[in-house]
């Protein structure tokens, strides 16, 4: 008896890691709706928040850096990883410059979570390397998008530039 309900526990600890084709779906994944401009701004008032706590002085939303965050996000969600470089073989520097973008890169946070945008900047802030990019002196212009697939992850990017 003790024999099969081991097997029988074993078996549906099996069927429980079993997820769909496609990747899990998380059910109670932040869906993130069809307002972006909500979410970079409410992201730029809350490192500015930290920046202001910091001494530091506050950064401003950049429109090329916006991009070459939204251009990354979607390259790690076709990459099924999160890292710095493009499926191109692209740094982070490469993709600023591919945008317009004139100023110097400070650095890029990136992401592969469910999480909301905050929850996200909280596990950043957290992290030494994260942390000193984020509130860096030199750091004058942030970019930051994401890419959210159907299943709600989300691929958050973050440039910092001077």
């Amino acid at each position: 008896m003790t024999r099969l309900l081991t097997i029988l526990f074993a078996a549906a600890i099996a069927l429980a890691a079993c997820t769909p084709a496609g990747g899990p779906v998380a059910k109670n994944a932040y869906r993130i709706g069809n307002n972006p401009g909500k979410i970079q701004f409410r992201m730029l008032d809350s490192v500015n928040a930290l920046r202001a706590s910091a001494g530091r002085a506050p950064v401003k939303l950049d429109a090329n850096l916006n991009a070459a965050a939204a251009t990354h996000s979607r390259d790690m969600a076709v990459q099924n990883r999160p890292w710095h470089f493009g499926s191109d073989g692209s740094s982070p520097i490469e993709r600023v410059r591919r945008v317009g973008y004139t100023g110097p890169l400070v650095g890029e946070v990136i992401s592969e979570t469910y999480e909301t945008e905050l929850e996200t900047l909280g596990a950043w802030m957290e992290q030494p390397d994260t942390r000193r990019i984020i509130m860096t002196p030199d750091a004058k212009n942030m970019g930051f998008s994401w890419h959210q697939e159907s299943s709600g992850k989300i691929w958050w990017t973050m440039v910092m530039g001077g």
